[in-house]
């Protein structure tokens, strides 16, 4: 488990307003204050990617989580069977979460890592973008040395965690039960849609 002088700089990075690359159970991610527009304004910028596009929430439980969306009783009981875990949900935003994070959109991805270090760093931080640590358009990394220059050139600080799985996380609106994006867990997300 990582030391608190470990993580320390990294978040001196984010409360300054700077880029952290921090690992996930799925790929390395690309950390800024995600309620700050100008952070999450440079996480687009660092990775090339159009401001159309939105990015996920990172925090570190679900009830942290629900301080900033407004959650209906099925999309919580959702995210208490699933989170923490490879699953990102899609959720009406609070007031307090950015247009530049989220597009303009009146929902936002939600995700609740399951890797102690990030966990760790986003109960220090408040919440954190939580999207890959690559250029867009390339290959997430999946190791911390295989994070793209321009990435690393831009971070404050990359926090290595070791070797990630790989498969990104699933895309989920509960509350249309459309899965977006199928990933690790899509078919227990999948069953558990049906069921409920």
């Amino acid at each position: 488990m990582a030391s608190e002088q470990r993580l320390q700089p990294a978040v001196e990075a984010v409360d300054s307003g700077g880029l952290v690359v921090y690992p996930t159970e799925t790929v390395y991610g690309l950390g800024a204050d995600a309620l700050d527009p100008e952070a999450v304004e440079a996480v687009f910028d660092t990775k090339g990617r159009a401001s159309s596009e939105p990015i996920s929430l990172g925090v570190p439980d679900v009830s942290t989580a629900l301080e900033y969306v407004a959650a209906s009783e099925r999309e919580r009981a959702f995210m208490e069977a699933f989170l923490p875990g490879p699953v990102t949900v899609v959720v009406r935003r609070g007031r307090d979460v950015p247009d530049a994070l989220t597009a303009g959109r009146e929902r936002v991805g939600v995700r609740v890592p399951d890797h102690d270090l990030a966990r760790r760093l986003l109960e220090q931080t408040g919440p954190l973008t939580a999207t890959s640590a690559n250029v867009s358009g390339r290959e997430s990394a999946t190791r911390a040395e295989d994070v793209d220059r321009e990435i690393r050139d831009a971070a404050g600080v990359v926090l290595d965690g070791g070797d990630t799985a790989g498969q990104a996380s699933t895309v989920v609106d509960v509350s249309d039960g459309t899965i977006h994006r199928r990933g690790a867990n899509a078919d227990a997300v999948a069953a558990w849609l049906d069921a409920n």
